[in-house]
């Protein structure tokens, strides 16, 4: 299976880095990164000061080249009620999307050996590859070590591990 990763808006390297290789690393599927896209028009909430998950998954869904998508932002999103996601994906569709804006808040209040950078990098990791779950069919597991455990703060991102659990890995092999 092929994965496009879509940058949207400006993104380090590191950050296309450290996804693509979680994305082989985990999945063992071919990944190409796209050309850098502008963020698309009118995702904009100028009430919210934020931007709607939604179009960026529309965008990932149109431009990508793969047979999973996923689109990552620096951009601060949001999808209907909620404040924030780190990410959003539709259960078995093509498109996906990260947000690496809220992923960069300290979080352990320095109990971590890990430097700020790393705990980025293993957050960004997590994230995309908990999105791709979703598109695969995988729905959150309540094991809070599995990847695919719903990570509402930055705290449960942390105490999760960038694989599957037991169940979850037999359900999409």
């Amino acid at each position: 299976m092929l994965v496009d990763i879509v940058p949207v808006g400006e993104v380090p390297p590191q950050v296309k880095r450290e996804a693509s290789s979680a994305l082989r690393n985990i999945y063992d599927y071919e990944v190409t990164v796209h050309d850098e896209q502008r963020v698309p028009e009118g995702a904009y909430d100028r009430s919210r000061d934020q931007y709607r998950a939604e179009q960026f998954i529309e965008l990932v869904s149109r431009v990508g080249g793969g047979e999973k998508n996923i689109g990552v932002t620096a951009q601060d999103l949001y999808y209907r009620r909620r404040n924030y996601v780190f990410g959003l994906a539709y259960l078995n569709g093509d498109g996906s999307v990260i947000s690496t804006h809220r992923l960069q808040t300290p979080s352990d209040g320095g109990i971590s050996t890990k430097s700020a950078a790393e705990v980025f990098t293993d957050r960004v990791r997590k994230e995309i590859v908990h999105e791709i779950g979703h598109t695969l069919g995988l729905e959150h597991c309540d094991d809070n070590r599995c990847v695919m455990s719903f990570s509402p703060t930055v705290r449960e991102v942390d105490r999760k591990e960038e694989t599957f659990c037991g169940t979850c890995s037999r359900e999409f092999r």
